[in-house]
């Protein structure tokens, strides 16, 4: 990107060039990434599951893994993910950022599975009934601890 671009006042139009710049100096593309606001919060800000498995795929891959490693709950022990399978094998071998709407749950981050590979998981439930996908995605981080 053009310095002089990244001296300009922020807007909204530019800040969608930085990011796309960003991913895609990376060897990532991301057509149908939609940023609103930046927040996460937004109903209309749009990432495919796929597109976020690829960078956190390359974010493991970076000099900055560590400090993003830190900032992930670690199952069963930190933030939202505190009370969640403390009592399973997963806990403390995964760290996961969760995040929820109405009608929205999230999930994503990486399992160390029990046979000592790591995986990234990213599992986005969409849908009337969200509320009710924790338990699903529990049994999915679970799952690939056991079985990864």
């Amino acid at each position: 990107l053009a310095a002089e671009m990244l001296k300009a006042p922020a807007n909204l139009e530019r800040a969608q060039r930085v990011v796309r710049s960003f991913y895609a100096n990376k060897g990532i593309a991301i057509p149908e990434l939609v940023i609103e606001n930046g927040s996460g919060l937004s109903r209309r800000e749009r990432i495919s599951a796929r597109s976020m498995a690829r960078v956190l795929q390359a974010a493991w891959a970076s000099p900055v893994m560590p400090e993003l490693m830190s900032s992930l709950p670690l199952v069963g022990f930190d933030g939202t993910m505190k009370k969640r399978l403390n009592l399973r094998g997963v806990a403390g071998r995964a760290h996961i950022k969760t995040g929820s709407l109405a009608e929205v749950r999230s999930i994503a981050g990486y399992v160390l599975a029990a046979s000592g590979k790591r995986y990234v998981v990213v599992a986005f439930v969409n849908h009337a009934n969200a509320a009710d996908a924790q338990a699903a995605q529990d049994a999915l981080l679970q799952w690939i601890y056991d079985h990864g």
